[in-house]
């Protein structure tokens, strides 16, 4: 093994910056760790003139990734340019195909290709390593893949988006809007202009994916994944679950049942007494269950240039030092097909948020419902009309708030769309699956 070795960089923004920051900084202690001289030699970004505010002198710099990843100069390719096609897919492959280490911190780009990429570093005998492509600074992939390795898993779940997590805590903490802590998330840089791959819950969905395929050893497969944002969210529901002794989180999870792997994305209320639930601001977590740890929490930063810089350098040390991991846990070849659960089929506890009509009957005819479905309630809530903190007038429907026990998605489903047929309820109900400890 040579005592060098030489890293190509594409894609110089926060991430990139910091990594370079980090292995110079660092340079002494990876030697030390790894047993060979870790050095960037080369780089490559769209523009040339922008000040990223590092020495990029001595280094070469190619206006193409793809040709960066195929020059003999390079023995490991980083990729931090982000997207699931174009220039990150070609280099990616590129490198893989010259038995180049690869490591990315592309989620986009995982979620999608994971498998065929895998499959083409398996058989060219290439790293291919992914810490930072989920919560940023936690070491979750390394945790699934190796740390758990003696246990049966059974639930995934946790807050993969840091602009989410912000969101929602600054509501509940502020009595802000959705539409006012919105917009304060994108001037501090925490949501984009188009904040729809945030908050509609797709980036969550993208890194579920591939703790699914490392917690169960199953093929990454985002498209099974339920997806729902956290846009419906308002501050009478926040309000609810607060009295109720829950909060509100958006989160990602992936459980073993009956019918294969459950995947699914959405707002969810988790107890207040739970480890997820005091993970506030831009802050990630992810709790794992197993059989022989039982509960696992991890909680640390999802982003940012030196967080996700520290798991990127990370997997730089675990190539210098020669170790192979299947990508995902298994070779391609071994990993099952998730399965694909109905969303109707998940069972589970239901808060649901009820403009109710105040005329005689309503009651009734909603308990009938209900009823109907075999729906057991744990607690009901009623306030007067005008009582909620954030709007109502007296003489306007009646806020109502159920808490189920488990049920099915198709069960209260069922009965919420026959409660509007009968006429007693005035607008769309809220519905906020329930995740207990």
């Amino acid at each position: 093994m040579n005592n060098v070795m030489r890293v190509g960089i594409a894609g110089l923004g926060t991430v990139g910056a910091s990594v370079i920051r980090l292995l110079r900084r660092q340079s002494e202690a990876l030697r030390a760790r790894t047993g060979r001289q870790i050095e960037v030699v080369a780089v490559s970004a769209r523009d040339r003139k922008l000040d990223r505010r590092i020495d990029l002198e001595g280094l070469e710099w190619f206006d193409d990734p793809v040709r960066m990843a195929e020059t003999a100069e390079i023995d490991l390719f980083v990729e931090l340019m982000g997207g699931d096609e174009g220039a990150a897919r070609k280099s990616v492959e590129a490198a893989l195909l010259r038995g180049k280490g690869v490591v990315t911190a592309n989620k986009a780009l995982l979620a999608k290709h994971g498998m065929a990429l895998a499959a083409l570093a398996e058989s060219s005998k290439a790293p291919l390593a992914f810490e930072a492509s989920v919560a940023g600074g936690i070491p979750i992939v390394k945790t699934l893949r190796e740390g758990l390795a003696g246990n049966r898993i059974e639930r995934v779940y946790g807050i993969l988006n840091g602009t989410c997590n912000y969101i929602l805590s600054r509501m509940e903490e502020e009595g802000l809007s959705f539409e006012e802590c919105l917009k304060e998330a994108q001037r501090l840089g925490y949501a984009e202009a188009d904040p729809t791959f945030d908050i509609g819950g797709f980036d969550t969905a993208h890194k579920l994916s591939i703790l699914t395929s490392l917690a169960f050893g199953t093929q990454v497969d985002a498209q099974a994944i339920h997806i729902e944002g956290i846009q419906s969210i308002t501050l009478a529901d926040l309000e609810s679950a607060e009295e109720l002794g829950y909060r509100i989180k958006l989160l990602g999870v992936a459980q073993r049942t009956p019918s294969g792997i459950e995947q699914r994305v959405h707002p969810t209320m988790v107890p207040l007494s739970s480890s997820i639930a005091q993970v506030m601001g831009v802050t990630n977590a992810v709790t794992v269950d197993a059989d022989a740890v039982k509960e696992l929490t991890l909680v640390g930063p999802g982003a940012g240039g030196d967080a996700t810089a520290s798991a990127v350098v990370a997997d730089i040390a675990d190539v210098a030092k020669g170790i192979r991991s299947a990508p995902f846990g298994l070779p391609v070849a071994s990993l099952a097909k998730p399965g694909h659960p109905e969303m109707r089929e998940h069972q589970g506890g239901y808060y649901v948020r009820l403009s109710v009509e105040d005329r005689p009957g309503a009651a009734a005819a909603i308990a009938t419902r209900l009823a109907e479905r075999k729906i057991s309630l744990e607690s009901i809530m009623q306030k007067a009309p005008g009582a909620s903190r954030h709007g109502g007038k007296p003489g306007e429907p009646v806020p109502v708030v159920l808490i189920t026990y488990a049920t099915t998605e198709a069960s209260i489903r069922e009965a919420l769309d026959a409660a509007m047929g009968d006429g007693y309820i005035a607008a769309k109900p809220q519905v906020i699956r329930i995740e207990r400890e």
